[in-house]
């Protein structure tokens, strides 16, 4: 059995997912104000997308917002995202240059948890570990912002990922019919099932998957992504809206 995943009082799988908000600001000062003003407003998880800034490829630069961020993070689960240009996001580094970049977040004292694209690293698996070794958790993630891959594509990705030694898996697809959502929350269902201590995070992107954004709590999904203004995803809700929708389904669960 996996051991618990609790971090700074906040337990990850148990119940209603935990809604990380991403922190997309471009400059040292933005991302320092945007943290801050997250964490002064009790959000329990942000997710500093850090090939967003304009510095990122600059080790200095990094290690000074991390400083920056510190003072901000006593009470808040800290991810540290790099996501690349053919996962859907900005980063245009080499694989070296992500690792130096994740391997300074972990030791800056100041990050709990880390994204790793698992399927775009040679040695995914060493690099997970090399990660926990300093103390930050590890979630290995795939991004499909093309399509939605078939039943038994999905099923293998899922297994690779929870077979990966990460913390949380985490498997994101964009749909092309509602079948492609149920397929999908089918997959988390099914995941859960077989394996209920497995922590997973599923999502389908876009306009039809906010169902799968939303549904967490009854289909397995650990975690959720919601903006604040800007979002970093096709899809995501505003996160007031979404703890709206989360508290009101877990109450109705509790009166069931």
């Amino acid at each position: 059995m996996r051991d618990s995943l609790e971090i700074k009082g906040i337990r990850f799988g148990d119940g209603r997912p935990v809604i990380c908000v991403p922190v997309v600001e471009q400059e040292r000062e933005d991302i320092a104000a945007r943290v801050q003003t997250l964490a002064e407003r009790g959000v329990q998880m942000i997710e500093w997308r850090a090939d967003r800034f304009s510095g990122i490829g600059q080790p200095d630069a990094l290690r000074a917002v991390l400083e920056d961020l510190r003072p901000f993070t006593r009470d808040v689960v800290l991810l540290f995202t790099i996501r690349t240009e053919k996962q859907g996001g900005c980063a245009a580094l080499s694989e070296s240059e992500i690792l130096h970049a994740c391997e300074i977040a972990a030791k800056s004292g100041c990050i709990d948890m880390i994204d790793l694209e698992y399927f775009e690293r040679e040695k995914p698996e060493r690099e997970i570990r090399r990660l926990q070794q300093t103390g930050v958790r590890v979630i290995a993630s795939h991004h499909d912002f093309r399509a939605t891959p078939d039943d038994v594509i999905l099923k293998k990705l899922m297994e690779q990922l929870l077979a990966s030694g990460a913390d949380i898996a985490k498997l994101a697809v964009m749909p092309q019919s509602p079948d492609d959502v149920i397929r999908l929350l089918r997959l988390t269902s099914d995941t859960k099932q077989t394996d209920p201590d497995c922590r997973i995070i599923t999502i389908a992107m876009g306009d039809l998957g906010v169902i799968s954004r939303v549904s967490g709590e009854t289909f397995g999904s650990c975690v959720t992504f919601g903006a604040d203004g800007e979002g970093s995803a096709p899809g995501q809700l505003q996160a007031d809206t979404l703890a709206v929708i989360l508290d009101a389904l877990h109450s109705s669960k509790m009166v069931d």
